[in-house]
């Protein structure tokens, strides 16, 4: 697209009062033309191939060809047109699976004129852009730590482990306290709380457990 040459926009929708609204806010942007219209995915894909958009305005749900196979299909053939899907559908299923589906941007059916505008003109310029409710659900979804195992002989202290841990692997008490830069006589507690904890009689049942559970 040069820099003359105004922003093609195709609109993919099943409802024509939704097409016409968005048409007519069209209309009073400087450098943007709507090139055709589709009611469907199916007839969406046909028109991106003979009339050129560099912009693609997607709804999700459609009775005649479904919007995520429309996307995939389109850019897939067609990788340098941008999707942006305009839909009423923002539960985390539906956001995730257009973005695998290749879209370039997710709004809201709700948005008002001026937002609807800026993300139109925004993914045509090469950007992704979000509505401010999406964007919110993605930053709770990935900004989400994930969950951290629970560690291997949980009611042992993390020194206690490490213990353990160089225990199973053979060392002595001394070479345990040196490892650990701990005195002999810290090492001797932490392993008979070890035994204790694990409820084992002697070091060689101590260290069979921890082999078991393949403390290393």
């Amino acid at each position: 697209m040069t820099t003359l040459e105004p922003l093609r926009l195709l609109i993919v929708d099943d409802h024509p009062l939704f097409r016409k609204g968005l048409r007519a806010l069209l209309a009073t942007v400087p450098g943007v033309a709507v090139v055709g219209e589709a009611a469907g995915g199916d007839e969406g894909v046909q028109l991106v191939g003979e009339l050129g958009p560099h912009v693609v305005l997607m709804d999700l749900q459609m009775p005649e060809g479904d919007g995520l196979s429309a996307m995939r299909r389109i850019t897939a053939a067609h990788p340098d047109v941008r999707v942006l899907v305009v839909t009423m559908f923002e539960d985390d299923d539906s956001v995730f699976a257009a973005l695998r589906a290749g879209a370039r941007g997710y709004v809201l059916k709700d948005m008002d004129d001026a937002e609807m505008t800026r993300a139109i003109l925004a993914v045509g310029h090469g950007e992704a852009i979000f509505s401010p409710a999406i964007a919110e659900r993605m930053i709770t979804f990935f900004g989400t730590p994930p969950a951290t195992p629970s560690p291997t002989f949980p009611e042992l202290t993390d020194s206690e482990r490490n213990v353990l841990r160089l225990m199973a692997r053979g060392l002595k008490n001394d070479a345990i306290a040196v490892q650990l830069s701990l005195s002999p006589k810290t090492v001797r507690n932490y392993i008979s709380s070890i035994f204790s904890k694990l409820q084992v009689d002697d070091r060689g049942q101590a260290i069979v457990r921890a082999r078991d559970a393949r403390l290393d």
